[in-house]
């Protein structure tokens, strides 16, 4: 007779994925997970069969906890200058609250996974497609209603805004100053 699992799958992704944004996919090794899961290796393996697809599932939970707020804000009504400079400001703080500890896990997977694992890219491309295009609803309407210039293409500016968040990630591993970093983001937002 098969045992029940005694563990909350969530809370075991959760700690994967807090291991994977401290040291990587290469640098985690299974003992790494099995430490912060606080399970065997065994019981790992059962639950998510391989380290790839627990670090699959870690992607989905990173995406759930940071990528998916952003986009439901930009979805809110109000100005979207206001709106932007929100998301910018939680994305600042979000660095600096996680300081050198962490990085974001879809820079980290875009450099060390995207271009060897299908599966990651596609994960990647679908996260930064969803701001994309939340951000392009955002500016596109902005320019309707006459709120932002109409010279520069709501799409270029969606996509200029997204490298923005991720450069402001980039930086904040090196430098997590948030008076640093709120400087280059209002830069950033100067284009609008």
């Amino acid at each position: 007779m098969a045992r029940n699992r005694e563990f909350d799958l969530d809370v075991a992704v959760a700690a994967a994925m807090d291991v994977f944004r401290r040291k990587g996919y290469e640098g985690t090794s299974m003992r790494d997970l099995a430490e912060a899961t606080g399970l065997g290796s065994g019981s790992l393996y059962a639950a998510f069969g391989s380290k790839e697809l627990l670090y699959l599932a870690a992607l989905d939970l990173y995406r759930k906890r940071y990528a998916t707020p952003l986009t439901t804000m930009l979805r809110s009504t109000g100005n979207a200058r206001e709106i932007i400079h929100e998301v910018f400001v939680g994305v600042v703080d979000d660095i600096v609250q996680d300081g050198r500890r962490f990085a974001c896990l879809i820079v980290g997977a875009a450099m060390e996974r995207a271009h060897n694992d299908v599966r990651v890219a596609e994960r990647l491309e679908s996260t930064t497609r969803s701001l994309e295009l939340a951000l392009f609803d955002v500016l596109a309407d902005a320019q309707r209603r006459g709120q932002i210039p109409a010279d520069r293409s709501a799409s270029d500016l969606a996509a200029f805004l997204v490298m923005s968040m991720q450069g402001l990630r980039v930086m904040g591993a090196v430098n997590p100053d948030r008076d640093a970093l709120m400087r280059t983001a209002e830069v950033a937002l100067s284009c609008l």
